[in-house]
């Protein structure tokens, strides 16, 4: 989730920072545009956020790879475009695998306020606004972007965040297999008993170390505070697992879901999910389900006066555990 840029910077701003002063109250136009104030004090950058939705079947994953479509790779080179800069690093609240989707991805930017203002050119709109119509025009429709907005002062797509909500979606019986969703939902051909499941589920909740579920990465903890994790049957007859965490490690929900699937079979005991998760080491009995049947649907943050402190306690958090 960090911001993929060059190596010295991460693709972050080095020379100034990225928060204003105060807001100046001499003239309307800076009250209503705060980067123009940034701009005023000899800060030119500003830090915006972007809410995004997409549909990952055709993307390799959120992360930039060389000669590969990423939805990063697709957002940041879109935002080159827009503000006519070389390159826009971009930092996400949820680093989503290949196939995965998304309704509820924040991201954010550091940019230049005056590229900012350039890139709306004549329109009446606030260039956060503007941009917004700029990027859909630019970028492909499996990704939208829904909202830009100037981010309050400390705010970090990733180290603020409070949690990260996730859905996964499975058609367990021939009547709710629907080809138009074939996309998003995962079709199953077992029926699933979701009290076994939920019983498995409230095993996993709260704070432990996941490395059962979750694939290594050198030098990252994988200790995990899991918030909520539960099933139940939409309107249509799918099965829905609603999981919420502070973070999650790599392939953590898709091991978690298809753990919980074995056992909504009939396979394994509901026990068997707390033994797993004890073992903390992976084990090939635990199948990390297909990508596609998952969905980022939110992230939450706290009000704009706790940013700040939430993303230096998120960080001090995983220096200490990790």
């Amino acid at each position: 989730m960090e911001s993929l840029g060059p190596p010295h910077n991460e693709g972050r701003p080095t020379s100034v920072t990225a928060r204003c002063a105060p807001p100046i109250t001499h003239a309307g136009l800076r009250s209503r545009w705060p980067w123009l104030r940034c701009h005023a004090l000899g800060l030119p950058i500003v830090r915006l956020r972007i809410d995004l939705a997409y549909d990952g079947t055709d993307f390799h994953g959120w992360a930039v790879q060389p000669g590969l479509r990423t939805v990063q790779g697709e957002l940041s080179a879109a935002l080159s475009l827009a503000l006519r800069v070389p390159y826009v690093g971009i930092t996400c609240a949820g680093r989503t695998d290949t196939g995965v989707h998304a309704r509820g991805q924040v991201v954010h930017v550091d940019v230049d306020a005056d590229a900012l203002q350039r890139a709306a050119g004549r329109s009446r709109d606030l260039p956060p606004e503007a941009l917004v119509r700029r990027l859909n025009g630019i970028i492909a429709s499996d990704i939208r972007v829904r909202r830009v907005v100037e981010a309050p002062d400390g705010f970090d797509a990733r180290f603020s965040a409070l949690w990260r909500r996730y859905a996964y979606r499975i058609a367990d019986n021939a009547e709710t297999v629907d080809p138009l969703t074939r996309r998003h939902v995962l079709a199953w051909p077992r029926a699933l008993d979701l009290d076994a499941m939920n019983e498995a589920s409230a095993l996993l909740v709260g704070r432990h170390e996941f490395a059962s579920f979750c694939k290594q990465r050198e030098g990252a903890t994988t200790i995990r505070t899991l918030l909520d994790l539960h099933w139940t049957r939409d309107d249509h007859g799918l099965v829905v697992g609603a999981v919420r965490a502070d973070a999650f490690c790599h392939s953590m929900v898709r091991s978690l879901v298809g753990c919980l699937m074995t056992i909504g079979e009939g396979r394994r005991p509901a026990a068997w999910a707390g033994e797993m998760l004890h073992a903390a080491s992976r084990d090939p009995a635990v199948v990390v389900i297909n990508a596609h049947g998952l969905t980022l649907e939110e992230v939450a943050y706290p009000a704009d006066e706790e940013l700040r402190r939430r993303a230096e306690e998120t960080r001090r958090r995983r220096s200490v555990d990790g």
